[in-house]
């Protein structure tokens, strides 16, 4: 099978620091793979070797099918890259800079010309593309370089942090913009971030970096389920013992624990049974004052795994 991105043992080397620690990937065509943790995880190194800014010092690794360093310029033909810093002409307008970034990969007028209608529908920019960039909001400039980098059509899209510093309106559309691209244009699209939501919201598979290792791999859903069952949390009126016995041998409750007035069950499937544990606590006639499920977060895995990790370095 052809993957659109993959590494096999992939690693770079600052002096005695490991930035990235031998990392496997394979990322399928069409997929959107969102790499995430915290600043100085290892997250930017490794796209830049993916982008061929940046030699590996170990392994290797194939974008669309080329080798990152053999065939480096194959790379850059078949790849658009937004990076954390958008190198944005201020002096020029949108349009101009779209038409000068699709003229230095080999379009002609008509190419450019049908290639701007579509990305115009595509990035919500509007009227903006001719003005000058330096009028532009931060999540405008955001936009005109995420279409900047779409302008040649790539197979594959590197999208390092692109939401980073944006309020949650701009933060939004940027994410409306990524589900399009991917959905409409079949782009491969490889997402690193440090938001968790970000991650969870856009991402088929996550994969978890932190101090150079990848910590954990699988769709949001695995990980979260990874760490066990949900649970839901019901706080009674001085009736624990009552309310413990009334649910203990329903149907996916896998443990429950009193403590005060708080009644801890957790559950196979909180979503599907927290119907009926309301239901038998309303036929013992317990007093409920508050009924909450809880389900794993992808912010209980990246704390999971990190907190794992940090443990084993300490011994």
């Amino acid at each position: 099978m052809e993957y659109a991105v993959q590494t096999r043992g992939i690693g770079r080397n600052f002096g005695d620091v490991k930035a990235v620690d031998a990392i496997d990937l394979n990322i399928s065509k069409g997929e959107i793979y969102g790499f995430l943790g915290p600043n100085g995880a290892g997250k930017t190194t490794l796209v830049r070797m993916l982008i061929t800014l940046l030699l590996p010092t170990a392994g290797s690794a194939t974008v669309a099918g080329r080798d990152v360093v053999g065939d480096a310029n194959e790379v850059r033909l078949r790849i658009g890259a937004a990076l954390q810093e958008a190198a944005l002409d201020l002096k020029q307008t949108g349009r101009e800079m779209l038409r000068l970034q699709g003229r230095l990969y080999g379009l002609n007028r008509r190419e450019l010309d049908t290639r701007m209608d579509e990305l115009s529908g595509l990035i919500d920019i509007g009227d903006a593309l001719d003005r000058f960039i330096g009028t532009y909001s931060g999540g405008m400039k955001r936009r005109l370089d995420l279409a900047a980098s779409l302008i040649h059509n790539p197979e594959v899209l590197f999208l390092d942090e692109p939401t980073t510093g944006l309020d949650p309106i701009s933060r939004a559309r940027v994410w409306e913009e990524v589900r399009r691209i991917n959905e409409e244009l079949s782009v491969t699209i490889f997402l690193t971030t440090q938001y968790l939501e970000e991650a969870d919201a856009l991402a088929d598979r996550v994969g978890i970096i932190n101090q150079g290792s990848l910590m954990a791999e699988g769709t949001p859903a695995e990980l979260k389920r990874s760490l066990g069952n949900d649970v839901i949390i019901v706080q009674v009126d001085g009736q624990a013992e009552a309310a413990k016995a009334a649910v203990a041998n329903l149907e996916g409750v896998v443990d429950v624990d009193a403590s005060g007035s708080e009644i801890i069950i957790q559950v196979v499937n909180g979503a599907a049974h927290i119907s009926s544990v309301a239901l038998a606590l309303n036929e013992r006639q317990v007093q409920v004052s508050e009924l909450t499920l809880r389900t794993p977060t992808l912010d209980d895995v990246f704390l999971s795994v990190a907190g794992a990790r940090m443990e084993q370095e300490a011994q």
